[in-house]
C-alpha cells in the first residue's frame, strides 16, 4: 500500500479509503486507481483479517474421496450457499485417512476460517469437536459425528437402501448378494441395515456367502461380483452400496454374460445406458452439501454463542429410480 501511495503521490491513508470506496475527489481516486494497475497490487485478506479481528470470509470443506462424484456434487451446493453469502468455499481431500483430515482441519483453523463442513474420516471424531477447536463451528455432512455433539446432515441411508431391496425382491428375486463398504463405515452399516430388513419383512434370510463387506471400488467391487457370480449358487441380483461398487458390478455381469439383475444406491450418469436392468436410489446430493452450509452458516452468525445450542440432524431423503426393462 505505500509502494502505492508513493508511486500515486497521496498518503497510505488515501490508498485505503479508495480500496474501501470512501469519498474521494475523482481525480485523487483515478491516480491512485491507475498506480494499483501499474503495480498489480492485491490487498492481503488473510493479513488485514488478522489484523481487523474480523472473520475471514473463507468456509472449509474437507471430504474423504474427491473421485466419486458424490463429493463433487456435495461441494457445490455447499459453495453456492457460500456464494450468497459472499464467502468462499476451500476445499481438502483426506483420502479417508484420519491423519490427513486432522492436518487439513487444522490448517484451515490456522488460516481463520469461518467454520468446517467435513465428511469424517475415522470411527470417532473427538479431534473435531468445536471446542477442542477454538470455537470454530463444525457441520458433519454425510455421516454423523461420533464421540462429540455437533450439526449434521445425513442422507436416509437405511431406507434407500431397504427399498431399493424390496423392489428387487418385489420383482420374484430371492437371491439377492449383497456388495458394500467395509461395516466399520457409517454409511456402509446402515445401508447393509437396510438390505437385510427388506428381506426380513419379505420373509427371508438373506444367505452369509452371497454377502461382501470389503469393496471400496470399481475394481475391488468387479472382482468381489466375479467371484459371487462364478458360483454354482449364484444370486440372481446384486444390492450395491454406493455408484462405483454398482459399476464394478456391472463390469462383472458384462464380462459373465449373465442376467443378474443390479440394484444399488446413489444415482449416476448414464444409468440409463447400461444394457442390464439396473434400481438406484436417488436423492439430491447438491442438497446435502446446502444443507450442511446453511447450518453452519447459522452457527456461524450466532457469534460466541454457536456452541450453546443442542446439536441438529437434517435427513436428506431418497426415491428408488428404474432403468432398463
Amino acid at each position: 500500500m505505500r509502494d502505492v501511495a508513493a508511486r500515486a503521490g497521496v498518503s497510505a491513508m488515501t490508498v485505503s479509503r479508495v480500496l474501501k470506496d470512501e469519498r474521494v475527489s475523482p481525480t485523487t481516486r483515478e491516480r491512485v486507481l491507475a498506480a494499483v494497475r501499474e503495480l498489480g497490487y492485491r490487498r492481503n485478506e488473510v493479513a488485514r483479517t488478522l489484523r481487523l479481528g474480523r472473520p475471514s470470509g473463507m468456509i472449509g470443506l474437507v471430504v474423504t474421496n474427491l473421485g466419486n462424484p458424490f463429493y463433487s456434487r456435495l461441494a457445490l451446493g455447499a459453495e453456492s450457499v457460500a456464494e450468497e453469502y459472499g464467502l468462499r468455499l476451500v476445499l481438502g481431500n483426506t483420502a479417508s485417512q484420519v491423519q490427513r483430515e486432522r492436518e487439513l482441519v487444522e490448517d484451515l483453523i490456522s488460516r481463520r476460517v469461518d467454520g468446517v463442513i467435513v465428511v469424517p474420516a475415522g470411527a470417532t471424531h473427538r479431534h473435531l469437536s468445536p471446542a477442542t477447536l477454538g470455537g470454530t463451528p463444525v457441520v458433519f455432512a454425510s455421516r454423523p459425528p461420533s464421540g462429540i455433539e455437533a450439526d449434521a446432515v445425513l442422507v436416509d441411508d437405511f431406507g434407500g437402501a431397504r427399498e431399493a431391496t424390496a423392489q428387487v425382491l418385489s420383482e420374484g428375486h430371492r437371491s439377492v448378494g449383497f456388495l458394500g463398504n467395509p461395516p466399520g463405515l457409517f454409511t456402509a452399516a446402515e445401508r447393509f441395515r437396510g438390505y437385510w430388513a427388506a428381506h426380513e419383512e419379505a420373509g427371508l434370510t438373506p444367505r452369509e456367502e452371497w454377502v461382501r463387506r470389503g469393496p471400496h471400488d470399481i475394481s475391488t467391487a468387479e472382482a468381489a461380483a466375479m467371484e459371487l457370480l462364478d458360483r454354482e449358487d449364484a444370486p440372481t441380483a446384486l444390492f450395491c452400496t454406493n455408484n462405483r461398487i454398482t459399476l464394478g458390478a456391472y463390469r462383472a455381469v458384462r464380462r459373465l454374460g449373465t442376467s443378474t439383475a443390479l440394484a444399488g444406491f446413489d444415482d449416476f450418469e448414464m444409468a440409463d445406458m447400461l444394457q442390464v436392468p439396473v434400481t438406484v436410489v436417488s436423492y439430491d446430493a447438491d442438497e446435502v452439501g446446502r444443507q450442511a452450509a446453511r447450518l453452519l452458516l447459522d452457527r456461524i452468525e450466532q457469534g460466541p454463542d454457536a456452541l450453546a445450542g443442542p446439536a441438529r440432524r437434517t435427513v436428506v431423503p431418497t426415491a428408488v429410480v428404474r432403468y432398463g426393462a
